[in-house]
Order: C-alpha cells, then sequence, then structure tokens
C-alpha cells in the first residue's frame, strides 16, 4: 500500500512537471523569453498550486485566472517577459506591487535574494503566505500594504515589479530604485496599458515601452482609487 501510494504521488507529480515543461516550450520560449533562470524559474514553480482547486486543470493555459476578490494570476508569458525584463541577479533585492495569488513571488524567489511583495488584500496576502510556505520560498516576505508607496522599509531595491496597471508611473517606487535598478510596469487606461521598463542610472531614470498588455487596475494613493478615478 505504501508502495502503491508512492507511485501515485510520484505520478502526480511527473504530470505537473510534464505540464510546467510544455507551457514553457509552447507559451514562454517559442514567444521569444530565452533567460535561461527565467525559463527555469518556471519549470519549478507548480502553478497549479496557486489557483482555486476548481481551476487547477486550467492552470498551465495560455490566459490569466480568477483568484477571488476580483484579481487574477497572469497569464504565464506575461510572467515570465515581466521577470526577464528585471534582469535580476541572484543578490537582488526586489519590491514586487500586487502579491496576489503568490505565484509571481515565487517565481522571483528562485532567481533573487530577497522577495518583498505588498498586497493591499489582506485575505489575499494571507492565502499568498501561505502557499509560498508550502513551497519553502523562505526568501520572501509578504507586506498587508498600499503598494503604490513601495514600502520604503526594505528600499532601495534593484528591481521593482508592478502586477497591476497604473494610470501613471508612482513616484515613491522610482525613488525606491537603487542605482542601476529596474521597475517593469503597466501604464495607460484601466482597460489597456503600455508594458513600461524604467532604469535608474544616479539621479537619471530612462525609459522603454514594451508589449501591450491587460492588467486589473492598480489601486492606492499613486495609482487608480477604488471608485476608477486617478486620485
Amino acid at each position: 500500500r505504501i508502495i502503491g501510494e508512492g507511485r501515485a504521488t510520484m505520478t502526480i507529480m511527473e504530470r505537473s512537471a510534464a505540464r510546467r515543461d510544455a507551457m514553457v516550450r509552447s507559451q514562454i520560449e517559442a514567444r521569444g523569453v530565452t533567460n535561461p533562470g527565467v525559463l527555469a524559474a518556471l519549470r519549478a514553480v507548480p502553478r497549479e498550486q496557486f489557483v482555486p482547486a476548481h481551476l487547477a486543470e486550467t492552470a498551465y493555459e495560455d490566459r490569466a485566472l480568477p483568484i477571488g476578490s476580483d484579481q487574477t494570476i497572469s497569464q504565464p508569458y506575461m510572467v515570465a517577459l515581466m521577470t526577464q525584463a528585471l534582469n535580476l541577479t541572484s543578490s537582488a533585492r526586489v519590491l514586487e506591487v500586487g502579491t496576489g495569488s503568490g505565484y509571481q513571488a515565487a517565481v522571483l524567489s528562485r532567481l533573487a535574494a530577497r522577495v518583498t511583495t505588498i498586497e493591499r488584500r489582506p485575505e489575499l496576502a494571507e492565502q499568498a503566505r501561505t502557499r509560498l510556505a508550502a513551497l519553502c520560498c523562505d526568501n520572501v516576505r509578504v507586506v498587508v500594504g498600499d503598494g503604490t508607496a513601495g514600502y520604503p522599509e526594505d528600499a532601495p531595491y534593484d528591481a521593482i515589479l508592478v502586477t497591476a496597471g497604473s494610470p501613471q508611473v508612482p513616484e515613491p517606487l522610482t525613488a525606491q530604485l537603487a542605482d542601476g535598478g529596474r521597475l517593469v510596469i503597466p501604464v495607460g487606461t484601466a482597460r489597456e496599458q503600455d508594458l513600461i521598463t524604467i532604469e535608474r542610472s544616479g539621479d537619471r531614470l530612462t525609459q522603454t515601452s514594451g508589449e501591450r498588455c491587460i492588467f486589473v487596475p492598480l489601486v492606492g494613493r499613486f495609482g487608480w482609487s477604488s471608485d476608477g478615478r486617478v486620485p
């Protein structure tokens, strides 16, 4: 019986690994994401553990999925694209704005030394803590608060990743960016954004625009208000 149970567990694990590998090959590598560390992280993190149980079979589909509280887990390709844009090193200190399910933080934890992730909804933050602890992501700190104001306590950051669409680049985030650091953020209307990368060199900020994308609104003092207006 024990042997049989062990075989069943291995079968489940092998199936999950195969689904992750297929996702990376067909959805991510095929679209030009080439960073070996990013690809390895996507192959390692079990995405099905970050979605509601009834959506586990759809976890590796090429789309965002609802996770409750009017929030989503991002499309796998977008997670990979944004992570690659950060150009992380193993010693990097990262701030993630918008913890959501915790999946993006789990990916970042495999590439950086320390990840601080901030979520404005306490129920999502607590769920993410539980999931990240189960995967032994010990270098991730989950904070409840207004992510548009950043998290000065752990600043400066070598990389900042914003996982929701903002009407503008929040000034507190650029202020908390270390010299040589990068900020990746979707900026635009509530319905569509451009993926923006900002790099700091001393007092100079250089901005480049990337792909069009659609994210849920970034709500907070320096983002959208809860009623959809710009504060």
